[in-house]
């Protein structure tokens, strides 16, 4: 500038670690994500409590539990700022936790039938291991191990078929109907037994949901 030459040209700027995805990067510690963080860590609490056979506790822990079920959804509705990419895959994947957690317990104290259990474990696997492989495909290069668990980078967001929510109150409706049952003498009932059976039809129905509208229940966030 000096010698009145033109300037020389500014070094290319680094990129950042993110690249492309850097406006994808969002905050992770949103209302809804906590609750669905804290309805997963209820899940061994209420496994230890069927198993001990203390169903009283047991009944009123999850029905805490399906409060914070109800508030992070209510939360994530009406509160823009709430709402996230992750919180649509974070929430999901609690239910299934304490679902699998809760099943297995209460086929341990002998209140759910072994293949009942199987089904509903073998399906929730399953999407589990799709969720993963969506978000492996998802992750824009370099898929470090690093990014992929980086709840920040958003890059997909899930969402469920209507039969699989019904599903999901279904197999809730049958944990807390197996929970009460001990508590109100009602093991042998044949509503129960009945529920048992609608419990085995909506998984299953569920399931095939999940891969006939598979392409469908997945949106890629793309950056602008």
């Amino acid at each position: 500038l000096l010698s009145g030459g033109a300037a020389p040209p500014e070094p290319p700027r680094e990129r950042s670690a993110a690249g492309p995805c850097a406006e994808l990067y969002e905050n992770p510690w949103t209302i809804p994500n906590i609750l669905s963080m804290a309805r997963m860590g209820l899940a061994p609490v209420l496994g230890y409590l069927i198993v001990e056979e203390n169903f009283n506790v047991a009944l009123g822990v999850f029905v805490l539990a399906g409060v914070t079920d109800l508030l992070d959804g209510f939360i994530a509705r009406n509160w823009a700022n709430q709402k996230s990419a992750l919180g649509s895959a974070l929430d999901p994947l609690a239910d299934k936790i304490l679902i699998s957690v809760l099943y297995v317990s209460l086929t341990c104290a002998n209140l759910i039938p072994v293949p009942l259990t199987s089904m509903i474990i073998l399906r929730d696997a399953a999407l589990i291991a799709a969720v993963f492989y969506v978000r492996y495909k998802t992750l824009s290069p370099p898929r470090t191990l690093s990014r992929y668990f980086n709840p920040c980078y958003a890059t997909a967001q899930l969402k469920p078929t209507f039969i699989s929510k019904m599903n999901t109150a279904v197999q809730l409706l049958l944990v807390a109907a197996s929970l009460a049952a001990p508590v109100f003498n009602y093991v042998d009932s044949i509503y129960l037994h009945t529920l048992w059976c609608i419990t085995a039809f909506t998984t299953v129905t569920s399931a095939y949901s999940y891969y006939h509208y598979g392409r469908k229940t997945v949106q890629v966030i793309k950056n602008k």
